[in-house]
């Protein structure tokens, strides 16, 4: 079964190289392109894609306001990356706070863009140690959105262990290596832990773990 992608970016190079590449792969399919969020909106209604790729600023309506409505209105629950370079990242957290999944910069390899869509169809969030964890360092102790807050202390102290190296850009069999413990005990603490936090994914929990300051910005992994 393909993974269906929608493609929201206003400069058509952009998006023409970005479906090339997808398309070059037998389980992904770009179902349609969008030249701004308004379009974007109609169009995640209308085909229900597993991942869209949400360019931050377009005209009429921009993607952070384009992502809130589709994690809004979106009855088959798609996944939104944001696509963005370095001089935009002061809108990334704003852009995990609206629903989004996690991020892309445009200059991606191939081999990146594959490995996120499918990444991110399979029900995980883009968290690279390199550039996503700075972001939310950089901007999760301020301008929170409001009601984003999340209460970490329903944690047990493992969970909240698990959070911190989650924080930290650490994968699954990394943490149970830290841990000492197998990769499926390590998936059932990440579990446990969104749905505890009532947040959908991995980012969403990092950017709790920030605002409760149980994780604060340039702590070493211990």
């Amino acid at each position: 079964m393909s993974t269906s992608v929608l493609i929201a970016d206003d400069q058509s190079l952009v998006r023409a190289g970005f479906r090339l590449i997808l398309e070059s792969q037998p389980d992904l399919e770009v179902v349609a392109e969008a030249r701004d969020g308004a379009e974007a909106v109609a169009l995640a209604q209308r085909h229900h894609p597993d991942v869209v790729l949400m360019d931050i600023r377009m005209p009429r309506l921009d993607g952070l306001e384009a992502t809130r409505q589709i994690v809004e209105n979106s009855a088959s629950r798609c996944r939104i990356v944001m696509l963005t370079t370095f001089d935009l990242d002061e809108y990334v957290y704003k852009a995990l706070g609206a629903g989004a999944c996690g991020f892309l910069l445009k200059d991606v390899t191939p081999e990146q863009l594959i490995a996120a869509v499918r990444l991110v169809a399979a029900g995980d969030a883009l968290l690279a140690p390199s550039i996503t964890r700075r972001l939310i360092e950089r901007y999760a102790l301020r301008d929170a959105p409001s009601g984003l807050t999340r209460d970490v202390s329903e944690l047990t102290p493992r969970e909240a262990d698990v959070l911190r190296l989650i924080a930290r850009g650490l994968g699954n069999q990394e943490i149970g290596e830290k841990l000492f413990v197998s990769e499926a005990t390590v998936k059932t603490h990440v579990a446990h832990i969104l749905d505890k936090l009532h947040v959908e994914n991995r980012v969403q929990a990092v950017v709790a773990a920030y605002e409760s300051r149980l994780v604060t910005p340039g702590e070493p992994i211990a």
